[in-house]
């Protein structure tokens, strides 16, 4: 069976991505390499590979206007982000699944998973050109897991233990699930 046939869909059946709302969203790299750097009594310590990965992160403000960067924290292999899409205009924030794709390419109604292959793309393609100048580390395949985790937060509470688990998981890395010290 193929990787395509096995994997299996995690996004909310009929759900639009691209609703006002707050995403709390994992993306973990290839192999959970550690690239981006290690950490150091209890913080991140970002490396040359990180801090791009960082800007990069950071200038989705500008591509995505209707998106909005809350809380985030780069770990050694992953990240974790809050997300918010505000601003939605009230077609593109309407469910359907026919919409969902008509829409597909409108640059005011981001879905997560445009924001999220957007990312991908641009930190590949730097992490690519920094190989090449042989400022990071070669990878094999890809740097970046296929997927991605992400859940809808749903109310004040859920917002507020999320944030308080970005916030946190430096300071937990060794019981953090995506650990391994491997790297």
């Amino acid at each position: 069976m193929n990787d395509f046939l096995k994997r299996k869909i995690i996004r909310l059946k009929d759900f639009d991505y691209s609703q006002n709302a707050y995403y709390f969203i994992t993306i973990c790299t290839e192999n959970r390499k550690h690239i981006f750097g290690e950490i150091i009594n209890g913080e991140m310590a970002l490396n040359h590979a990180g801090e791009m990965v960082e800007k990069a992160f950071l200038k989705l403000e500008n591509e995505f206007p209707n998106m909005k960067l809350d809380k985030y924290v780069f770990m050694p292999n992953h990240f974790h982000v809050i997300i918010a899409i505000v601003g939605a205009d009230s077609i593109s924030a309407r469910n359907g699944t026919k919409l969902a794709k008509e829409r597909a390419d409108m640059e005011s109604a981001p879905t997560i998973g445009n924001i999220i292959q957007s990312f991908k793309r641009h930190t590949t393609i730097e992490y690519i050109k920094g190989v090449k100048s042989r400022i990071y580390p070669p990878f094999k395949n890809r740097i970046w897991q296929r997927g991605y985790y992400d859940h809808i937060i749903r109310n004040k509470q859920d917002y507020k233990e999320i944030y308080e688990y970005i916030q946190n998981n430096p300071l937990k890395w060794e019981l953090d699930k995506y650990y391994n010290k491997e790297g």
